[in-house]
């Protein structure tokens, strides 16, 4: 792990921070791959149950890194760079939402570009009240990555998608909240608990349940009726063989929580 992801587990939550805030987090090669081997250790870690993102220093992240984009610029590699940061993103976009575990972010500040994108990938999103979601990428002239241009269609539709990408748009928290890109809007000064409070909500629900609902929510976007019925098919099956729905149907005939996870 670089110095530019920083990884805390506090029983079954892991934390990632984003850690570049002199440059708003922004996000460069190493940041990136460092980003993808933190997924993909927590993702196979049995006692992490739910996984934030977020970032320091009052942004989540400014995008790709434009200091590091010109300096390739000067030395005529910026196509080797777009190769390889292009390639760390969707390997990190594929990590977050094949993650067979709730993915929360967290937005302090800005959301832009690329990290827009990482925001977008996430299952659940609160921003602070001064969070602002940006594409960004035509300021540069450059071309969406991360899967934005898959991200803001199939959540706003064809339309809204193109009013954000050719407006080079600025999106309040409230007008994120309303258009259903974030999930809640709290004050800046209480994020951070409100954050804590969800991924331990999610860690506490039924793992195997929450995995299979992203899949699904994932498959039916490119997806027909018909394979969609299967797909629920499977994991029904599936999740009753194992124990978290056995528990479930037993803690709501007993009248009480369900208790899933490790039993101790």
């Amino acid at each position: 792990m670089s110095e530019s992801i920083r990884l805390e587990v506090e029983g079954a939550v892991a934390t990632i921070t984003l850690h570049r805030p002199e440059r708003r987090n922004a996000l460069d090669v190493e940041a990136m791959r460092s980003l993808r081997r933190t997924l993909e250790t927590v993702a196979v870690d049995p006692t992490v149950r739910a996984v934030r993102i977020t970032g320091a220093g009052g942004s989540f992240s400014a995008g790709g890194d434009v200091a590091t984009m010109d300096e390739y610029r000067a030395r005529g590699e910026l196509p080797r760079l777009f190769h390889d940061l292009t390639g760390e993103m969707a390997h990190g976009i594929r990590e977050i939402v094949s993650m067979p575990k709730p993915v929360l972010a967290t937005l302090p500040g800005v959301a832009a570009g690329g990290g827009l994108s990482l925001a977008l990938a996430c299952d659940w999103r609160i921003a602070s009240e001064s969070a602002l979601l940006v594409p960004a990428f035509s300021r540069l002239g450059a071309v969406p990555d991360g899967g934005l241009t898959y991200f803001l269609p199939h959540y706003l539709g064809i339309g809204l998608a193109q009013e954000l990408f050719f407006s080079d748009a600025r999106v309040t928290a409230g007008r994120a909240r309303e258009l259903g890109l974030v999930h809640e809007v709290v004050p800046g000064s209480a994020l951070d608990e409100r954050g804590r409070a969800r991924a331990l909500e999610l860690a506490q629900g039924s793992t195997e349940g929450w995995a299979w609902v992203k899949r699904l929510v994932a498959a039916s976007f490119h997806q027909g009726l018909d394979a969609q019925l299967a797909l629920e098919r499977i994991g029904a099956v599936e999740a009753a063989r194992g124990p978290d729905l056995v528990e479930g149907i037993r803690a709501f005939s007993e009248k009480r929580a369900p208790r899933f996870g490790p039993k101790p």
